[in-house]
């Protein structure tokens, strides 16, 4: 595979992993009404969608279409969601809730960091290693939230 291949590759899978984080807030945000864990949310979907933007923009600029998570998997999410929070909406399980996605998605980009790093053009590095420490960040901050 060159180079072009696995840029391009490891761009679409950084750009499900961000929009997966973002389709999630949407979904719990408004199972809570602490305004702790809100700000929180809220702050992190602003974090998500400044990423996108920055992503998509550089897509589109080498010609690479970004592809959503499809609608299967946005019902799985939402209907998980919907479950996990019936009978437990504290602040703290929905801070666990988001922890475990939010380390999904870190050892997502780590693997793919690993497998590729040296394979990677610097700009895909570069949003690669934006979206480990903004997820990094994320975890930490919904720590203090348990």
């Amino acid at each position: 595979m060159n180079y072009k291949n696995i840029d391009h590759e490891v761009l679409t899978s950084i750009y499900k992993n961000a929009h997966i984080g973002l389709h999630s807030i949407s979904n719990i945000i408004g199972e809570t009404d602490h305004p702790d864990m809100k700000a929180e949310l809220n702050e992190e979907y602003e974090g998500y969608e400044k990423f996108i933007g920055s992503l998509s923009a550089y897509m589109k600029e080498i010609g690479l279409e970004p592809k959503d998570i499809g609608v299967m998997k946005k019902a799985f999410m939402f209907t998980a969601i919907k479950m996990n929070t019936m009978t437990n909406d504290s602040k703290s399980h929905i801070a666990e809730l988001m922890i475990k996605g939010t380390v999904m998605g870190i050892t997502e980009l780590i693997e793919i960091k690993n497998g590729h790093e040296n394979e990677l053009g610097e700009k895909t590095k570069e949003l690669l290693n934006e979206l480990l420490k903004l997820e990094e960040s994320y975890e930490e901050r919904l720590k203090k939230l348990l």
